[in-house]
């Protein structure tokens, strides 16, 4: 099939993109072989274009409401992305400048402490600490009611204090202490900081490679003939 090679796909990888709805339905001639044209070369080169940026939910997604004529409905989808991408740079940034003043360990306390003396070694309420417990931040050993702060939980509290002062809401800074707590520490996590950023900068790339794929697709089918014209079927062959 000329649509497959043309991809270096498969025949049953393009119909399983028809079947999930990312390229529009093939005609079929009466013999029942599929027929592609260039609309479906466009909608297919837009889809794995949106692929690498955005996953494949979103990008199946965008293709789906763009072919039923909705683009508010795709562009939503695309908005949503950069508004992650957006709080995945923020967090990073968060991680970094959290990482800088983080206490070494010879500045934590080598047993697990109460709630009362962890909360006098910030300068918080007691209540302040179990609001972070309830968002995640925290995770105290519990013995009946009362709560043991492990050193790496006096960590973390030290990491969401500094974050709450610059003016981070709880939920963000659940996402930063979860990414200290997955790396071993901040010392492992600081040492992926660079890969992190540069993970991020090639998912803005991809994004924006993949917004022109699908700009240069929504300027082929405005532009493209009345429908039942079925110019351009030759160029992209024909399958059962």
């Amino acid at each position: 099939m000329d649509l497959a090679r043309a991809h270096g796909l498969s025949a049953q990888a393009v119909r399983n993109y028809e079947q999930a709805g990312v390229i529009p339905p093939a005609r079929r001639t009466p013999s029942g072989y599929r027929v592609y044209t260039d609309d479906h070369a466009g909608a297919l080169a837009a889809y794995l274009g949106l692929l690498p940026g955005y996953g494949y939910p979103a990008a199946g997604e965008i293709m789906r409401a763009v072919l039923r004529d909705d683009l508010d409905a795709a562009l939503a989808v695309i908005d949503a992305a950069h508004v992650q991408l957006r709080r995945d740079r923020d967090t990073v940034t968060a991680v970094a400048a959290a990482l800088v003043t983080t206490p070494a360990a010879g500045q934590l306390p080598d047993r697990p402490v109460s709630v009362g003396v962890l909360a006098h070694r910030l300068g918080v309420t007691a209540a302040t600490l179990r609001k972070w417990e309830r968002a995640g931040i925290l995770a105290p050993a519990r013995s009946g009611t009362a709560r043991a702060y492990s050193p790496d939980d006096v960590r973390d509290a030290e990491l969401a204090h500094l974050l709450r002062r610059g003016g981070y809401l709880l939920g963000h800074i659940s996402v930063v202490i979860e990414q200290v707590r997955a790396a071993g520490g901040p010392g492992p996590l600081a040492a992926s900081i660079a890969q992190w950023r540069d993970r991020l900068t090639a998912r803005g790339r991809a994004m924006l490679t993949g917004s022109a794929r699908l700009s240069d697709y929504l300027d082929q089918r405005h532009a493209a003939p009345p429908v039942g014209d079925t110019g351009g079927a030759a160029a992209c062959g024909e399958d059962q």
